[in-house]
């Protein structure tokens, strides 16, 4: 296939997801927004509209990228990775082109001393996300409790297989502060979760010496006041924090629905988060808690690189869309690769990813991105 082709086909493709993408999300019925619904495809639309001649397709949103199809075009030697049997072709070249600016990139990342105790890079977090409350927010309330756990278990297997160098770290990323599809009483579009639920996914994680993620959809609220509500639980030397952009409604989206038009946050908002955790870290005298920042799309965090981790606070800029291989590379590089902060993540859809047919990508398959990734986490 031509460099040509090679365009052609993915503008294709990206328009046909995009079609996808503007169908938008719904709320579960519980009131609670369908968070599996989100798409790598979603930031890609623009390109693929631009790509279209006299194309009147609507985008989710008003964000503007790259065309994607640039990465495939270099004129030296692919790097080729390696892919299951069953990958497309198109798989394998944006993988290849990953794999090639990753590594370019890598040694021009940021390196941000750690202080003792810290769990990255020594370690890799493998982590299970949602909320019980709901089917459709990911894999922690889809199943049965212990039928998750053993999945959960079977997952951390394959990842101490693949890489036996460096040790797991099991994590359940419970979404704490939920975006709702109703108002509410104080017309801030949340939920917070109950101590008791918070204390039960805890369990989960400390019965395989773990560490649980609390993660924050504010909504019309603010982290600022969300996050001290939490303050206690991060007290806890196990206990870490995530935040969601794409359900934060302000700025250019203050006043919409959540999940009517994709969230945004800024550095400062990020650094907010960042600040509040190095306090506590030093007054409580704890070791260093990672932050954990969703991304899918450019405009989620227009300004990423001003994000300023501490030796206290360990942050990871984490690769949120679903969609086939060849998406999910392409958005690993354009949102996260091309915009260091510290460390990387990506995330894995169990149901979205594999909906064209294509398997779920392996532990295998993702070791060989760079920089490399130090965060899975499975929906």
């Amino acid at each position: 296939m031509t460099v040509q082709q090679i365009r052609i086909a993915r503008a294709l493709s990206l328009a046909a997801f995009a079609l996808v993408a503007a169908c938008g999300r719904k709320p579960d019925a519980d009131g609670q927004q369908s968070d599996g619904e989100r798409g790598a495809t979603t930031g890609a639309t623009t390109a693929a509209s631009a790509a279209t001649a006299g194309s009147t397709t609507a985008t989710v949103d008003d964000a503007q990228r790259p065309a994607a199809a640039a990465t495939v075009a270099d004129t030296g030697k692919p790097a080729k990775g390696q892919l299951i049997a069953g990958r497309s072709k198109q798989d394998q070249a944006t993988f290849d082109a990953a794999i090639r600016m990753g590594t370019k990139a890598d040694a021009s990342w940021p390196k941000h001393p750690a202080a003792p105790g810290a769990l990255l890079p020594s370690r890799r977090i493998i982590a299970y996300y949602g909320n019980p409350h709901s089917k459709k927010m990911g894999v922690i309330g889809e199943y049965p409790e212990q039928e998750m756990l053993a999945k959960w278990d079977r997952t951390i297997a394959e990842w101490k297989a693949a890489d036996p160098s460096t040790p797991v770290m099991p994590a359940i990323h419970l979404v704490t502060v939920v975006a709702q599809g109703a108002a509410g009483p104080d017309g801030m579009w949340r939920r917070r979760e109950q101590p008791q639920m918070i204390e039960r996914t805890y369990q989960w994680a400390k019965s395989r010496k773990g560490i649980l993620f609390l993660d924050i959809q504010a909504s019309h609220s603010t982290l600022e006041k969300e996050l001290p509500l939490l303050l206690p639980y991060l007290s806890r030397p196990d206990v870490h924090l995530g935040v969601d952009p794409e359900f934060y409604m302000h700025y250019k989206r203050e006043g919409l629905r959540p999940s009517s038009k994709v969230g945004q946050m800024y550095a400062k908002d990020v650094n907010y988060a960042i600040q509040t955790l190095d306090k506590l870290v030093r007054e409580k005298k704890l070791p260093p808690k990672v932050l954990v920042v969703h991304r899918f799309r450019e405009d989620m965090v227009p300004d990423a690189e001003n994000i300023r981790p501490t030796p206290n606070v360990q942050v990871v800029m984490h690769m949120d869309g679903w969609g086939p291989a060849w998406l999910k590379f392409d958005s690993y590089h354009h949102y996260i690769v091309r915009h260091p902060v510290q460390y990387t993540g990506f995330k894995l859809f169990y149901h979205n990813d594999t909906k064209a047919g294509g398997a779920l990508l392996t532990p295998k398959e993702l070791l060989q991105l760079r920089p490399r990734l130090l965060y899975i986490q499975y929906q």
